[in-house]
């Protein structure tokens, strides 16, 4: 890949942030946009701004298509069977929300068990703690080795028959841990279990075929993949989905509405009631275009490199302790504390050099605990960053450890 080449497809590398270059190391937060992106979503507001799925005229024509476009070509991304089963939603959270309650009201009933993990995002853990509530149901933990991964033996220990659903991520938010969806499915079913993944991290970074992982449910974001925020995609099987009851009514999802009762449209329009996120489906479409323009392949080797540079130097900084598996087995982000220097202090101190990364506990409290820390810091890489960012990176680390080492 032509890293600099890509980099001046997006504006905001351009920028600098007190006075420094801008260095940005937070892409497990929020990914930047290219200017397709930007571009496709302003010839949206410009040309053809319509309500879809609604009008005859020839903008809301063009609008439709457009909207549709973009979920077969999710469909295509992630080798999903059928159109049929992508479903908008405003992110990962809405998506996984939306399995927990629709899903978990049809499955779920008192004494029945919820195997979830420590390292899971918040999105990805208080659903489920709400579904336990509701139906009497009890949440089973997978443990977590010493190095932050899960061993399969412990993945086939926590289930039993009285499992129903097996929630997941695919690659942690925080550790950076690449999961074994495939094996971890394959376990569920042989407990007639249903598995949703969380697969914020992963869609963006790797290659996702979700009928090979042969998984029931899983969720994603635009805005983590180059798009825009404000809209996500819940995969479902279709057999499933078509079981399943919407969880927002109102227009677009019905099929006819009587006085007292209404009746509900096709898969999957029935789980998108109202004006849907039109201008972000535009933006998606044009960032997995640009993705695949590069090719997964090249992002995922490009992180690699970047993943495993940062880890050595990092690692040769006294005091500097990382979280999560060796480098070679973890995707493009790490998670560290500096030792006498607060997450936030040192975040600060980062940013004034112009570089951004992430510091609290990341949407990941149980797993803060388990690291038995309050708060750790984060640095994530993307296709837009390069070697030389790491290098300034690790340089500001040593000077933040030089300053608050210093005894006024």
């Amino acid at each position: 890949m032509d890293i600099q080449k890509i980099r001046q497809d997006f504006p905001i590398l351009g920028e600098q942030v007190n006075g420094k270059d801008l260095i940005y190391l937070d892409t497990s937060a929020t990914s930047q946009t290219p200017l397709k992106v930007i571009e496709a979503m302003n010839d949206y507001y410009r040309e053809y701004n319509s309500n879809v799925h609604r009008g005859v005229h020839t903008l809301g024509t063009k609008a439709t298509d457009a909207y549709e476009k973009a979920r077969m070509k999710v469909r295509s991304f992630i080798n999903a069977k059928r159109f049929e089963e992508i479903v908008y939603t405003r992110g990962t959270t809405a998506a996984i929300n939306l399995v927990a309650r629709s899903l978990g009201d049809l499955v779920i009933q008192e004494g029945d068990e919820i195997v979830v993990n420590e390292m899971e995002h918040h999105a990805n853990i208080v659903p489920w703690q709400e579904l336990a509530k509701r139906k009497g149901a009890k949440l089973v933990f997978i443990p977590l080795e010493e190095d932050g991964t899960i061993a399969l033996d412990s993945v086939k220990a926590a289930m039993s028959d009285k499992t129903k659903i097996v929630a997941i991520t695919h690659v942690s938010n925080v550790l950076g841990t690449i999961n074994d969806i495939k094996s971890i499915a394959e376990v569920a079913h042989e407990h007639g279990a249903y598995i949703s993944v969380d697969g914020a991290q992963a869609v963006p970074h790797m290659k996702v075929d979700v009928q090979d992982l042969d998984v029931d449910f899983y969720a994603f974001s635009g805005h983590k993949m180059l798009g825009p925020t404000g809209i996500g995609i819940l995969y479902g099987k279709a057999e499933l989905l078509d079981k399943m009851e919407p969880i927002e009514y109102g227009g677009d999802m019905i099929d006819y509405v009587y006085k007292t009762e209404a009746t509900w449209t096709d898969l999957p329009v029935k789980f998108e009631a109202g004006t849907p996120m039109i201008a972000e489906a535009v933006g998606l479409n044009a960032a997995i275009d640009y993705i695949n323009e590069i090719g997964l392949d090249n992002i995922y080797q490009h992180e690699k490199e970047l993943v495993q540079y940062a880890y050595d130097k990092m690692s040769e900084i006294e005091g500097l302790e990382i979280y999560g598996p060796a480098k070679d087995k973890r995707a493009g982000l790490i998670t560290f504390n500096l030792k006498g220097v607060h997450p936030h202090d040192l975040a600060t101190a980062l940013d004034s050099e112009g570089i951004a990364v992430r510091a609290g506990h990341h949407c990941a409290q149980p797993l803060m605990k388990w690291c038995e820390a309050s708060s750790t810091a984060r640095a994530s890489f993307y296709i837009y960053n390069t070697i030389e960012e790491i290098d300034q990176f690790i340089e500001s680390l040593e000077k933040t450890k030089e300053f608050f080492s210093y005894e006024f």
